[in-house]
């Protein structure tokens, strides 16, 4: 098959022809149709991910059909349209048990723990609990924009966040994620304030569904803007991107017992990050991470999407070569793309 692959981190990231992939005994092989350039790809390729063993092949947001399957598979077929979470749950442990595998103690990752989507076959284990069979009407880059941020943010938003109508939520970083999150709070009838640096990504929150936009280059004090927009606060912030200033303010810009979700991946110097305490005792607020979301939850999601209250596709700015996907990923710290990349020809 041809892959994209990196043998170093922050190397060259080559596609090559490697072995095609065969299933497990639980597992199944993907062709892989679409598959996002997502942020966290860049943190793997950057050694931010202890997950990630070299050589490796990035890759955990996709869809495709079902090449192979292995002999304990008992819901799927050859040919069946799926995708898959980019956090998969074993199905075994007390966290699947209890119905959280977004967070199992043996989570398969494609794409961190083990090769992912940057290739045109993808082996998934666990196969039979986290595979996410897809409706015939939607096409394969919708799809594969589905598998982490926007699964992540939907989580974040419904199901952490519980947002509600007439609600105001705050989201700090107009990449992939941030915009999913837009949109989904504004589906959920919430008013959305969207944060950025950057006067194009802030364009298109507001074609998503932001009502307020907020240039953090011409605001000295985003949580005082944020509580003046919004009488007091958001009900519920965002931290989209990760980082020390986006969390810090998130959090400071809640109104009284706000909800802070943290979905942008904190590394480096910012994986322990200052957090304005003294509000949240005084203020009785909470926080919350979200970390992908389960199979069995997708279908909430695909419904809203079917019936046309969430509408992916329009994140999809660019779609390019699984080469150009490459080159894309190891220049992805200098922000320069708006909406989402997919890589559709391999």
């Amino acid at each position: 098959m041809r892959a994209a692959f990196f043998t170093e981190y922050q190397g060259p990231v080559e596609v090559q022809k490697l072995d095609d992939p065969t299933p497990e005994n639980g597992g199944v092989v993907i062709k892989v149709m679409a598959t996002g350039l997502c942020r966290s790809d860049w943190h793997g390729w950057m050694g931010h991910d202890s997950d990630v063993k070299l050589p490796h092949v990035p890759g955990h947001e996709f869809a495709g059909t079902i090449e192979a399957v292995g002999k304990d598979i008992k819901r799927w077929k050859v040919g069946d349209r799926v995708t898959v979470p980019f956090v998969s749950g074993c199905g075994h442990c007390p966290e699947c048990h209890s119905g959280n595998h977004q967070v199992c103690d043996h989570q398969f990752q494609p794409g961190f723990t083990h090769w992912g989507s940057f290739a045109e076959y993808v082996a998934i284990d666990y196969a039979d609990t986290n595979l996410v069979r897809l409706p015939e009407e939607m096409d394969f880059a919708t799809a594969a924009s589905l598998g982490c941020r926007f699964a992540t943010s939907f989580r974040g938003v419904i199901d952490q966040g519980k947002v509600s109508a007439g609600q105001v939520v705050a989201v700090h970083g107009c990449g992939g994620v941030g915009l999913s999150a837009i949109m989904i709070a504004a589906a959920a009838g919430a008013r959305v304030i969207a944060v950025d640096i950057d006067d194009a990504k802030l364009d298109l929150a507001r074609e998503l569904g932001a009502i307020d936009i907020l240039n953090a280059k011409n605001c000295d004090d985003i949580p005082s803007a944020i509580r003046d927009l919004s009488d007091g606060g958001a009900h519920v912030s965002v931290d989209a991107l990760g980082s020390a200033i986006t969390s810090f303010n998130s959090v400071s810009s809640l109104r009284k017992r706000g909800k802070h979700i943290q979905i942008g991946l904190m590394t480096g110097d910012h994986a322990h990050a200052r957090v304005p305490m003294d509000r949240v005792v005084a203020h009785e607020l909470e926080i919350l991470g979200s970390h992908g979301m389960q199979a069995f939850r997708y279908d909430a999601m695909i419904d809203m999407i079917m019936t046309g209250k969430l509408a992916p596709q329009k994140l999809i700015r660019d779609r390019v070569t699984l080469a150009e996907g490459a080159t894309a990923l190891m220049n992805m710290d200098n922000f320069v793309s708006t909406g989402v990349t997919v890589i559709d020809r391999f």
